[in-house]
């Protein structure tokens, strides 16, 4: 069987649809021509490839906490999305009630983007995230989880980490933050995303500098606690970088279709809720 026929949940996406929902007012960029990924296009990406389910990260860029667009995409996907919401360090509960009511399965943390300093005061947000059953998302770069490491702790939210880590690869598997990573994933707390390798990576497609970090990790977090994703629409990507090609990536890393089917599909559909059997038709996407 192709990759193309196997089950597949697509762990890390965006839609971007600003016709319908303007981006924000003063936001730090504001993605354009083939970064415009609106709901429908996704949508029909997703039955080009076979992907059966996704989850969608609110994007910083051009909306950043105005989750109206995710929300609106969740609720026409007949139950085949579901999302990652970003909201301010001060959330109460009821907010996050109100997204969790709404398809929303976690809330994103970006310190690879905003600096560790920003989440400084964000331990009674994953208090509130570990109450709910809502998972915290992380995005962190180089050794930025060693900042970020007793905070995450000593609370009891369940952790999924972003694009491997964003490992240096010039600074090799023994840096302090990847290895932080490892233990985390050793330990049962957390899980990670095996996405993003054109983030970290020196090298062109299909970033073999980036397969021992893949390794590492599979060897700690085990493929219970992974999940794949995209990253389309592929915002300020440093090259070309196209949908089939990644799939075709997942088939050379994990060549047992056993392992594929682990990663690609029953992991993630267990961390996320998913149901076995989504409804592909109507979903109303526009």
């Amino acid at each position: 069987m192709s990759i193309f026929d196997e089950a597949k949940i697509d762990c890390h996406n965006h839609v971007f649809d600003p016709e319908r929902f303007p981006y924000q007012e003063g936001n730090f960029y504001l993605p354009a021509g083939q970064e415009r990924g609106t709901p429908a296009q996704f949508m029909q990406v997703l039955d080009a490839y076979g992907v059966r389910n996704a989850v969608l990260v609110e994007p910083n860029s051009g909306y950043g906490p105005d989750n109206r667009c995710l929300l609106d995409t969740i609720a026409r996907s007949n139950g085949r999305l579901k999302g990652i919401a970003v909201v301010g360090n001060e959330a109460p509960r009821s907010e996050l009630e109100q997204l969790k009511a709404s398809g929303i399965v976690g809330i994103a943390f970006n310190p690879a983007l905003f600096g560790a300093a920003e989440y400084a005061n964000a331990a009674g947000l994953l208090d509130r995230l570990a109450e709910l059953g809502l998972i915290a998302q992380i995005q962190v770069h180089n050794d930025q989880l060693l900042e970020l490491l007793p905070m995450l702790r000593a609370s009891g939210v369940r952790l999924l980490f972003d694009h491997c880590g964003r490992p240096n690869v010039a600074a090799g598997l023994k840096q302090p933050g990847f290895q932080a990573l490892l233990e985390l994933g050793r330990s049962g707390r957390a899980c990670v995303k095996l996405s993003g390798y054109a983030k970290f990576s020196h090298e062109p497609f299909p970033h073999a500098d980036a397969w021992p970090y893949v390794r590492a990790l599979v060897d700690a977090f085990t493929l219970d606690a992974c999940v794949w994703g995209t990253d389309w629409p592929f915002l300020r990507a440093p090259q070309r970088i196209d949908y089939g090609t990644l799939l075709k990536l997942v088939e050379r890393l994990f060549p047992d279709a056993d392992e594929r089917r682990k990663l690609l599909w029953e992991t993630p559909r267990a961390l996320f809720g998913f149901s076995s059997e989504p409804n592909f038709s109507g979903a109303e996407v526009a």
